[in-house]
């Protein structure tokens, strides 16, 4: 080999690095702009969402809709009876799904991460995540409503099913995240399993945990296909969980249609109040959780 051929082939190396590194920051500039203009679109949506929830229900927002029950059109009437059966239709769902969905994903990650059972137990669980919400709410009529009557406990109970499976994902995926450095530290120091389990593992994902519940109290604020066929709803005070009980979806879905204009505006400020009701909830639980990150 020459001189002159061991000198070129150095420049030709230097020449497809710098021609590879210059097509690289082409393709890394494109897929930034297009990162970037997915970014712009998905805040111009949710602010007009925001926007157009303030400009048409913040007219509405009265102390009435607060203190006075649902009453016929032209009676200044409220939303008393629809915001209290939410909360506690929701409560109660929250607290059912919740505990069921974390220990589900609890066994998915720690017990059965590939056993056959956990394969099956996780396909479900990936099924129901993904089935529409009318087909759960027929699922609890057949079972709890038909030929026992709508009720509140119903509601919650389709609720419940909603959440078990969002809880169940997010719990899996924030446990299987922590490094096994930190569960064979709590081994290695003579901790049983469960024990690393509760005090270390859930307290490290407390936080993925804690934003995959507020996901599915999100979610289940506001269904309204699931009540349909659970708690149908109710025009009065009712706070007996075995009888029909309002709902704030149920409220919007009914008024929201409807021709006269003092019950369309309530429909708007039912959906302004879940709508930052969520909102107010995700910063809450981040606000609290902070100190402990």
């Amino acid at each position: 080999m020459s001189a002159t051929t061991a000198m070129a082939e150095p420049r030709r190396d230097l020449r497809m690095a710098a021609t590879l590194s210059r097509r690289r920051q082409r393709r890394n500039f494109v897929i930034k702009v297009f990162c970037i203009l997915a970014t712009v679109v998905g805040l111009v949506v949710l602010a007009s969402i925001l926007f157009t929830l303030l400009r048409l229900g913040i007219g509405g927002l009265k102390v009435t809709v607060f203190t006075h029950m649902t009453k016929p059109s032209g009676e200044d009437g409220g939303l008393l009876n629809p915001i209290v059966g939410s909360l506690i239709q929701t409560g109660i769902g929250a607290a059912i799904g919740t505990p069921i969905g974390i220990m589900v994903g609890t066994y998915l990650a720690e017990y059965a991460a590939k056993s056959v059972l956990g394969n099956a137990v996780r396909f479900v669980s990936d099924v129901l995540l993904s089935a529409p919400s009318i087909l759960i709410g027929l699922f609890i009529y057949q079972l709890f409503v038909n030929g026992h009557g709508y009720s509140g406990i119903a509601g919650a109970l389709s609720l419940a099913v909603i959440v078990i499976p969002i809880v169940v994902r997010t719990t899996e995926d924030m446990l299987r995240l922590i490094p096994v450095a930190l569960r064979e530290a709590a081994v290695a120091l003579g901790a049983p399993k469960w024990k690393a389990i509760v005090l270390i593992c859930y307290r490290a994902a407390l936080d993925g945990i804690a934003t995959g519940v507020l996901l599915a109290v999100a979610r289940v604020a506001g269904e309204t296909a699931p009540l349909l066929f659970t708690s149908l709803g109710n025009g009065n005070w009712s706070l007996d969980l075995t009888k029909p009980m309002a709902s704030l979806p149920l409220a919007i879905y009914k008024y929201a249609g409807s021709p006269a204009d003092d019950w369309v505006q309530l429909a708007w400020v039912g959906a302004m109040l879940i709508t930052f009701g969520v909102l107010a909830l995700n910063i809450v639980a981040r606000v609290a959780l902070r100190p402990r990150r």
